[in-house]
Parts: structure tokens; C-alpha cells; sequence
């Protein structure tokens, strides 16, 4: 006969092992939510090079019909104003209608030489009417232009505010350009400092940026106005500020623009052409290091 002790310890395990298998299930926690990778900040950064800045249009349409199209762009002279109106919404087939209906005197106001030869206002106007009146942070594209703090020789890099005069400041060529006064400091051209701005671009978060080149070396021929001589000066001051800034792009493209003067507004065509031509042979090496780049995020 069992004794009682041990009759009391079997209907101990056996309640145990009731209990045990009546007690709730802890429920199995969910799967972390799985975060995608997020896609590369890409920056377009146009440089500068007067009636040369046409070559950005045809830089755009390419890059636009191979899907590349860039979440900010940052420019300096030409490339603010080509920046400013691509980043209002225009494409590159409406930019090339624009360009081509652009008259020099629409964007040229002489005046007497005092500090330039050009007020600039006419510029600032049309880019203002071109985009219908909207300030920079308004943009429907992040844009940036980039100036030269005449005061501090340092750049300046306007986000904010009336786009037209950040433009206009932007391509104010000293000697060319008078000076143009932003919240009582004087600015003049971004190529000073800036002549392919793609310190700003990164500054601003780009992941990957595509610069476009469009200075020319200086030409051994003679010169046939002030203007060509002060551009031209111009051209030999930002060579070396432009090399050392284009060695943080990740792709840089020079449309084959060395025939067309700065001042030359009359080969637009040419221009444009070049610039499409000069994305078509470097597509091979910004769709390598495209997804080099998703692949390591």
C-alpha cells in the first residue's frame, strides 16, 4: 500500500504538469518591420561660363531621358540661371524653348561704367517672371546659387529669399556686373571662389553629385573687347579653385565647348548639343557608380 507521503507528491507533479499545460502561451513578439535602404541624395551642380551655360540644357535633357534626375541642384553664374529654371519645373525640352526664345537684350541692362557695365535688374526680372515670382525655398527642386561676399571673399550660398537677385548675384561678373546689395552686404560672381560649386552640394546632404564643367582654358588669341579681356581674366583666375572643388565629384562632365566664346550667344544650338553628347559618353560611368552606391547602402 503506497503511504501517504508519496500518494501527496504524485498528486503534486501531476497538478504541476496540468497547470503547466493550461497556461497561456506568451505570444511570439513580431518581426522588426523591415526599414528600405534609403535611395542616394543625387546633385546636379552646374558650373559657370557665360553664353557657354547653354551646354547645361542639353546636359539635362540627356540625364532626363536615361531617368537620372537629380533631388538638388546648386549653381554658379550660367549655372544659376539654368539651376533656377530647371528647379521651377522646367524640363530640358522647356528650358531649350526658353533658351532659344532669349534675346541677350532681355537678360543685358547697360548702363553708364561706374562699378559694371550692366545693372543686372534685367536679369533678376526674367528669371522672376520666369518662374513666376517665387522665392528660392519655394522651388518645387531644392536649388541653391552660389556668390561671392564682395566684403569677405567668401561664398555665399543663397537658399532663401528673392531668387532672381540670388541669381543675379550669382552671374555678376565684376567689371562686367555691378555689384548687387542682399541685406546690406555687397555680392558678385559665385566663379570667384565657387566656379563649379560642389562644396555647397555636399554641404547640402548630395550623396552623389554630377558637376558640369563648362570653363574653357584660356585662349592664346587676342581679345576683342573689355568684356572678352575681363572674362577671360576671369576664366585664368577659377581655373585652379575649379580643379581642386571638381575632385570631390563623384562624375564630372565637360561638354567639348572650347569654340564658343563666353560672350557668344548666337551657337546655343551648339551648345546645347555638346552638353547632350558629353552625358551620353559619361552615362557609362555614372550608372556604374550609381549602383555601386545603392548596392552599398
Amino acid at each position: 500500500m503506497k503511504s501517504p507521503q508519496r500518494r501527496l507528491l504524485v498528486a503534486g507533479l501531476a497538478l504541476s504538469l496540468l497547470a503547466a499545460c493550461t497556461a497561456p502561451l506568451k505570444p511570439t513578439p513580431p518581426a522588426p518591420p523591415v526599414v528600405p535602404k534609403a535611395a542616394p541624395k543625387i546633385a546636379l551642380v552646374l558650373g559657370g561660363g557665360a553664353a557657354r551655360g547653354f551646354a547645361h540644357i542639353g546636359a539635362i535633357k540627356a540625364l532626363e531621358a536615361q531617368g537620372i534626375v537629380p533631388d538638388l541642384v546648386v549653381g554658379t553664374s550660367a549655372g544659376a540661371v539654368v539651376g533656377a529654371l530647371y528647379a521651377a519645373g522646367n524640363g530640358g525640352f522647356e528650358l531649350q524653348k526658353l533658351a532659344l526664345q532669349m534675346e541677350e537684350g532681355q537678360v543685358s541692362d547697360w548702363s553708364l561704367p561706374d562699378r559694371g557695365v550692366i545693372r543686372g535688374e534685367a536679369l533678376q526680372n526674367f528669371i522672376n517672371r520666369a518662374i513666376g515670382q517665387r522665392p528660392l525655398e519655394k522651388l518645387p527642386r531644392l536649388f541653391a546659387a552660389v556668390a561671392t561676399d564682395l566684403q569677405s571673399g567668401e561664398a555665399m550660398v543663397f537658399r532663401s529669399g528673392n531668387t532672381g537677385m540670388a541669381v543675379r548675384a550669382s552671374s555678376s561678373v565684376p567689371g562686367v556686373f555691378q555689384p548687387v546689395k542682399i541685406n546690406g552686404r555687397e555680392y558678385v560672381d559665385g566663379g570667384l571662389v565657387s566656379p563649379v560649386p560642389v562644396k555647397a552640394a555636399r554641404d547640402m546632404g548630395a550623396d552623389f553629385v554630377i558637376a558640369v564643367d563648362i570653363s574653357d582654358q584660356p585662349r592664346y588669341g587676342s581679345t576683342k573687347s573689355t568684356i572678352d579681356v575681363l572674362l577671360q581674366t576671369f576664366a585664368i583666375m577659377g581655373q585652379s579653385i575649379g580643379r581642386y572643388e571638381l575632385r570631390d565629384a563623384d562624375v564630372v562632365i565637360r561638354p567639348q565647348i572650347s569654340g564658343l566664346k563666353a560672350t557668344d550667344f548666337q551657337d546655343r544650338h551648339m551648345a546645347v548639343l555638346e552638353g547632350e553628347k558629353a552625358v551620353a559618353a559619361a552615362l557609362p560611368e555614372i550608372k556604374a557608380k550609381l549602383a555601386k552606391l545603392r548596392e552599398g547602402r
